[in-house]
């Protein structure tokens, strides 16, 4: 196996599923949760933030939505492996995947696929009437995207908009209807979604630019420590939470309300904040390498939101908006 691949070594499905499953679990990135997550929060959200004042979540959708992002997630995988076999080939990080590799034929991906979908259709079919409608025209994202980065600079918007579907889908099923807040969430979710999928796009950016594929890591390129910053802050710790949560009726997070308990779907809006303290230290840390003779976080985020560590500011404090200011 390539030491480029994005396929897990030593993983537990190595350990315990027969050999003839294996393909068919990495088809479906059974191994890499991470994106499940990423399904599965904006829904959860919703869920939550659409609760009684004072009152719980609905577990029963709790757990239905849980379902159906392994499925969903699932199935999402395998059409995009089963449209970007080609590129996927020619591209160090996923030519090892089932499809590219051989281990999985086209016929048997369409098999698990309509199963998949099966499985998802069951799910939809137990949530009310408007969540069934918004459930079916999330399909047409899901079908198009591996192709919009053929097409377009900013797959990472079309990917948004399809992962984060679940905060409307959330919202409906917990309501029966869509409101102010569901779109907040949404559009909170679609801003946060560029960010981490823009850093996942850099680690394929010279294999891209060679085999025509676009995206915003290419789009950006040595600008994209300074526009991740900007954007996460603005569009997700700002603006997103602080609105969702008063246009909800929601006020201030109190002990034993909805509000508070968003943390614990998941991780909550938190979670999410500590994404602009990752994007100079780790993951865009082979774009431009900036000198670190300062270990504290504050200033390293000064440092890559601004460029030029002889601008550190000299009163850091997290969070600050003046941290990622053009």
């Amino acid at each position: 196996m390539s030491d480029r691949s994005d396929m897990p070594r030593g993983h537990w499905i190595d350990r315990v599923v027969p050999a003839g499953a294996r393909p068919y679990l990495r088809l479906m990135r059974i191994d890499r949760p991470i994106g499940t997550w990423l399904l599965l929060l904006p829904g959860w959200w919703a869920i939550a933030l659409a609760a009684p004042d004072g009152g719980w979540p609905d577990f029963r959708l709790l757990a239905l939505f849980a379902v159906g992002a392994i499925v969903m997630r699932g199935a999402g995988c395998v059409v995009n492996d089963m449209a970007d076999r080609d590129f996927d080939a020619r591209v160090a990080r996923t030519a090892t995947r089932p499809i590219p590799s051989g281990a999985v034929s086209l016929r048997r991906a369409g098999l698990l696929l309509a199963g998949l979908l099966v499985i998802g259709l069951a799910v939809l079919l137990s949530l009310g009437t408007l969540a069934i409608w918004l459930g079916v025209l999330s399909l047409g994202l899901v079908a198009l995207y591996p192709f919009m980065k053929r097409v377009t600079d900013w797959p990472q918007v079309w990917l948004g908009l399809t992962f984060n579907w679940g905060a409307l889908l959330g919202w409906a099923a917990a309501t029966g209807r869509i409101d102010p807040p569901a779109l907040w969430l949404y559009a909170g979710g679609i801003a946060w979604t560029m960010v981490y999928d823009t850093i996942y796009a850099h680690q394929d950016k010279e294999d891209d630019a060679l085999i025509g594929v676009r995206s915003t890591a290419l789009l950006f390129g040595g600008a994209s420590r300074r526009w991740l910053c900007v954007r996460h802050h603005r569009a997700v710790r700002r603006r997103a939470p602080r609105r969702r949560h008063r246009l909800a009726g929601l006020g201030r997070a109190r002990p034993g309300g909805a509000a508070s308990r968003l943390a614990g779907a998941g991780g909550g809006f938190r979670r999410s904040g500590r994404l602009p303290r990752q994007v100079p230290r780790q993951s865009l840390a082979r774009l431009d390498p900036l000198p670190r003779p300062d270990r504290r976080p504050a200033r390293r985020l000064t440092a890559a939101c601004r460029g030029t560590p002889s601008s550190w500011s000299p009163r850091p404090r997290w969070p600050h908006r003046r941290w990622c200011r053009r």
